[in-house]
Order: structure tokens, then sequence, then C-alpha cells
């Protein structure tokens, strides 16, 4: 049966053949029959030529449905030849392999990437353990990825349900991205520190010499790494650079800080660098503006030191190994003190505010403002949180109420927040992040209208738009900065009195560690003016004294200490007991007095439920940079951040990890 329906016409098996091939036998059957009826001879030459006709069109039906088949046939070989000929000739790898890593196929585009031809049957594992690795890395992804392999560039994508893998070179267009990364421009800015300080008792012969060595100096280091130099001024350089250059300068650490420094030191004239360099952007005008953001950045934090930073990315630190020099001159003090007194003159009204839980140096400095204010004719208000103090600062509040009009000038943010218009004056003191401000939301309201006057290193965290800055991370303390504005204000007005400066110089004295860390000369003529004010240093002692539960947890923090890294010492407090951040702190100083100690740690749980971390040396360490990478800030010598939604322990590791990578790439 089934050879007779072989021999049938092709045609019959197509369904939609045999159709019309029905209608046109019924069509003549039917037209025969009628001609039958009317004229016999007709019907007969009807039906022979019917006959005929029949016959014709089975033949072309059969030619039509040979000639389909024939090309179905004939497409369905090339298509399969093409599928098998794409897979082998194709530029794009493709690997197969078992469920326990065997090769079972890789195509010849493929195969030229491995030591061997043969390849087939073998474990994976044994032939390319890192294209092993980099499969087993995406083998739960369905995306594209970029990987590196055998020094190629390839886009993979493994299908794990199918045991697949697909690799596609592309070297060349990596290659052209990168050559297009290395060529984009950077823009910067070489400042020299303190040029005008250390050239001002030289001779003429010696400031040529001196200039002369530091330009050849950076014009032999621009060449070293093919960056364009040009001198702007006496101590003003700019810069042009390839992304590839700033790379590699960027590799050596800005080695032209320490050679500059140490060369200079020898001869007894030291002179340090600046720098600020921004690239991303192809507006030149952008990169510009951004660069000489960084270089205040760089001055703002000290001096002595680089930012590399773009828009809208996280800067870059190289150097600051050094404590800022102190200024010989007090120019900019004056300078600053006259601009300030301008700024109360043009408000209705000043508020200060100093940093969240306020130390004496933060309410110190306050007085001083407050005092200042005064002496321009201007009210002035102390925003203060009277509930989140220290002992020592509610020794000191209890002893404004001897004093009403400092008492009265005392109000809490909200208060402020009523009080504030939109010509009123705020000035941030002892700090510059407006995040860890008294009242961030007094800042937002009176953001246009700031200032800020402060001793600690400027962070990436910065008010846009400040009216005035004064930021010198040379002083010891935020109230030596005031104190020396007192000089330059008008001498009829009521001078400081005996409260004012005694918070002042305490400010000064535990920000020194009683005159041992960070004190310069002018640090001892601020003390010496507070002195002879009226500061009383037996209620300095009367405000700095402990209580009984603070010496006791700053003992049993003590008692926690454990050493690392030979110099090193750490407190690690309980997750389940909370400290107070100042008694922390004094912990944390007390360590540095211990021999061969160069740099003290503490973490402990604070009572805003936040991990405190606080960090001191003895200035051969720079924990500060330490803190910036943990979120935080401070000084060369002695920095603090705050991270939340962690436990003691957990920060205890990312502090040793994040001390260990800034050693590592030292």
């Amino acid at each position: 049966m089934k050879n007779r329906v072989n021999e049938l016409p092709p045609f019959i098996h197509n369904r939609r053949l045999l159709r019309i091939m029905i209608f046109i036998a019924l069509l003549v059957i039917f037209s025969v029959v009628i001609s039958f009826l009317y004229n016999f001879i007709v019907a007969i030459v009807l039906a022979a030529f019917s006959i005929i006709g029949l016959i014709y069109t089975i033949f072309m039906m059969n030619e039509i449905s040979s000639d389909t088949n024939r090309y179905i046939t004939d497409l369905s070989y090339r298509i399969h030849r093409g599928e098998q000929e794409a897979l082998l000739e194709m530029p794009i790898g493709v690997l197969v392999l078992s469920g326990n890593s065997l090769v079972e196929w890789a195509n010849p585009y493929l195969i030229k990437y491995f030591a061997s031809d043969s390849i087939l049957g073998k474990k994976l594992t044994d032939l390319d353990p890192d294209l092993q690795q980099l499969i087993l890395k995406y083998e739960n992804s369905n995306d594209f990825h970029t990987v590196s392999w055998h020094d190629h560039k390839f886009t993979m994508l493994v299908q794990s349900e199918y045991n697949s893998v697909y690799l596609m070179d592309i070297t060349h267009y990596a290659q052209l991205e990168q050559r297009y990364e290395d060529k984009q421009i950077s823009v910067g800015q070489i400042f020299l520190d303190n040029y005008d300080e250390v050239t001002q008792s030289m001779t003429d012969q010696e400031i040529s010499n001196l200039s002369n060595y530091v330009t050849n100096e950076l014009a032999s280091w621009s060449q070293k790494y093919g960056i364009y130099l040009k001198q702007i001024d006496d101590d003003h350089f700019f810069l042009l650079a390839y992304a590839q250059s700033l790379t590699k300068v960027e590799n050596d650490k800005f080695n032209i800080l320490d050679t500059v420094r140490e060369s200079t030191s020898k001869q007894n004239f030291p002179l340090t660098l600046s720098i600020g360099i921004s690239y991303g952007d192809e507006n030149l005008n952008s990169l510009a503006d951004q660069a000489q953001s960084n270089l205040d950045l760089a001055l703002g934090r000290g001096g002595d030191q680089v930012v590399v930073k773009a828009q809208n990315d996280t800067a870059r630190f190289y150097g600051g190994k050094t404590n800022p020099m102190e200024k010989r001159t007090r120019v900019r003090a004056r300078m600053i003190s006259q601009a300030l007194n301008e700024l109360m003159k043009e408000s209705d009204q000043v508020f200060v505010q100093g940093h969240t839980r306020p130390d004496m140096d933060a309410l110190g400095a306050c007085m001083g403002i407050r005092r200042i204010a005064q002496m321009n004719n201007k009210k002035c208000w102390i925003v203060l949180d009277k509930e989140q103090v220290h002992s020592d600062i509610q020794r000191l509040l209890e002893a404004t109420k001897e004093y009403p009009e400092i008492n009265k000038s005392i109000i809490t943010p909200s208060e402020a927040l009523s009080k504030a218009t939109d010509n009123s004056l705020l000035i941030l003191v002892d700090h510059s992040k407006p995040s860890i401000s008294i009242s961030e939301d007094v800042y937002k309201r009176l953001a246009d209208r700031s200032v800020i006057i402060d001793h600690h290193r400027r962070g990436e965290e910065f008010p846009e738009n400040p009216m005035l800055v004064y930021i010198e991370p040379y002083a010891s303390s935020t109230c030596e900065l005031i104190t020396e504005m007192f000089e330059y204000q008008s001498h009829e007005e009521e001078p400081i009195n005996r409260l004012e400066a005694t918070a002042m110089l305490t400010g000064i004295f535990i920000d020194t560690q009683s005159f041992s860390m960070r004190t310069g000369t002018r640090t001892f003529d601020a003390a010496s003016y507070l002195r002879s004010a009226g500061a009383d240093t037996n209620e300095m002692q009367q405000f700095m004294k402990e209580n009984v539960d603070s010496y006791l947890e700053r003992n049993h923090l003590i008692s926690l200490v454990e050493f690392f890294n030979g110099n090193m010492a750490m407190i690690v407090g309980e997750d389940d007991r909370k400290y107070d951040p100042v008694t922390a702190a004094q912990a944390c100083d007390s360590l540095l007095t211990m021999s061969g100690v160069d740099a003290s740690y503490i973490i402990y749980m604070r009572p805003d439920n936040q991990v405190g971390v606080s960090a001191r040396s003895t200035g051969n360490i720079n924990v500060q940079r330490i803190m910036e990478k943990m979120g935080g800030g401070g000084h060369l010598s002695s920095g603090a951040t705050q991270i939340p939604n962690k436990k003691v322990d957990e920060v205890r590791e990312l502090l040793l990890e994040t001390i260990k990578n800034i050693d590592d790439n030292e």
C-alpha cells in the first residue's frame, strides 16, 4: 500500500494543488454533461478536449509540485550547511561543555586561543583554569560581560541551561577606547604654599636661587611624565596633561611633593607644594574651575598635598604627611577680621553654632564670636542643644548664669529658626561640614549667608557658597583664630570678659593637650592675650574636671587596649554599652602617652546608637586619611568618624582593613 501511494502523482500529496485539480475536474465533467444534453457532436469534441486538458493539467501540476519539493530540499540543505559553516567560520568563539566541565565541542575560532588544539574530551580546569574561573563567575548571569583572557578583551555570555559559552574578541575596540581615555585632558594648578613667608627674609639672590631650583625640579618632573607646565607667577604654575600621564603620576604618589619639601628643608628654606587637578570633562572652562576648587581644597587641608577630583566624583588625596606650617604673618587674620566686621554690619543679627556635642573649643569660639558681634553693635545668638552636652560644657553653662547677657544669648535650634531672617548672618565655628552642625536646619535656612571659621582640614563636604571662609589647619584651635581677631576690633567697645577669656583659653588648652600638640608661637601669643584679658586658670581646672563616672569609664576603656602593627594601640568597646564621645576621645588621647605608641584608635558605641571611631597620632601617621576613608575627617594627628548600622566588631575589621589598604598604597 505504501509503494502504491508513492506511485501516485506528486501533486496528490499537496493538498492545495489536489483541491484545485478536483475543482477543475468537477467543472469539466459538469460542462461535458451539459453539452450532451444540447448537442452530441459538440459534447464529444468538448469531452476530447477536456481529457487532453486534464492530462496536461495533471502533468503541469506534477511539474509544479516537483519543482517546489526540489527547491525546498535545496534550501534546507543550504541552510543546514550555512549553519554548520557559520559555527565553524564565524568570528565568535563557541564552547560547549558537559555537566562535569568536559569540553564537548569548540569551534576553530576559539580553539586557537588555547595552548593546544586537542581540547575535546578534556576538563576545562586542566586546559585553562582562568577561563574556568570566568565561567564560574558569570554562570548565573544571562548578561554580556567584558572580561580579560590571554591578554585579550572579550565579550562573554554564559548560557548555563545549554552548557554553552560565547566569546567575542573585542581587543581592538577596547584598545581604541583605552586610547581615547588616555588622551582625555586633565587641567591642574600648582601653588607654593608658603613662598611669601619663606622669601620674606631672603636676599634677592637667595630668592632667585630658590625659585630656579623649584622651577627646574617642576620642569624635570613634568618632562618625565609628558606634562605641559607653565609658570604663571612666582608661586603659581599651570599644567595640562593627558589622562595616561595623570595615571603614571598618581601611581608614583606625586613624589615631587617629597622632593621639593626635603630638598628645600635641607637648605633651611622649607617650601611645600599644593596641587589641584581635574579631569573627566570636555569643557575646558569647567575643568579649570574644578582644578581651582581642588587647589582650594588642598590648601584648606593644610597644603603639602594633591587633590585629584572630577566633577561629581570622589576626591583622591596624595601627600599631606606633614603638619601645616605656621604662617609668619597675621595679614590674613587682619583681612578676615575686617571682612567679618563688614558682614556683621550688613546683617540685622548674627547666629553662631558649633558642631554636635560641642567641646570647649567650639563653645569658646561661639562666645568669642558673640563678643566680636557685640563690638560691632550686633546682636548675636549662640545656637546650642543643651540636652546634648558633656559635663565640662554643663559647668560652663552654669557659669554663664553669672553673666545674664551671655546666658540669654544661648538659644535652642527651634528658637534660632523662628528668629532668623533673610538678612541674618550664620557663622559655623570649629567645623565646616553642615551635616555635623548643632542644627542643619538653621544652616539650610541661612546657607546663602554663612561664614566658616575652622582649624580642621577641609573635607569634601563643604558649603556651596559661603560668604567668607577662614580655615587655617596650622592653628591649634578655632579659639586661637578668633582670639587673633580681637586685636583688629574697635577698642572703644567693651573688651572680652573673664568668662569668655577663660572659656577660650580652656578650648586652646584642651585641643593642644596642655600645649603639647599642634602648638606654634601664635598659639602662645593667643594664650598670653587671653590670660591678660582675665582668663582664670583655677576656673579652667574646674571646667576640665571629670566626674567620677567619666573617670571610671575612661579607665575601663583603657583597660581594653590591644596593640597591633608594632606601634599602634586600639580600644574596642562593647556592643551593649554606650560611652560618651568626650570620654572615649580622652581615653584615646591617653594611649599616646604610652611608650612606643605612635597612633591610637578607639571604637565604641555612642549614645545615638552609632559606632564612633576616634583616632590620634604623634604626627608620624596621618590618621586623618584613615578617618576620611571611613567617612569622617580631622587633622593629620587627630580624626574621628561615626558609622551607623554596624556593630563594634564589624567596624574594628573595617578599620584594620582601611589601615592596611592605606599602608599598601604608601
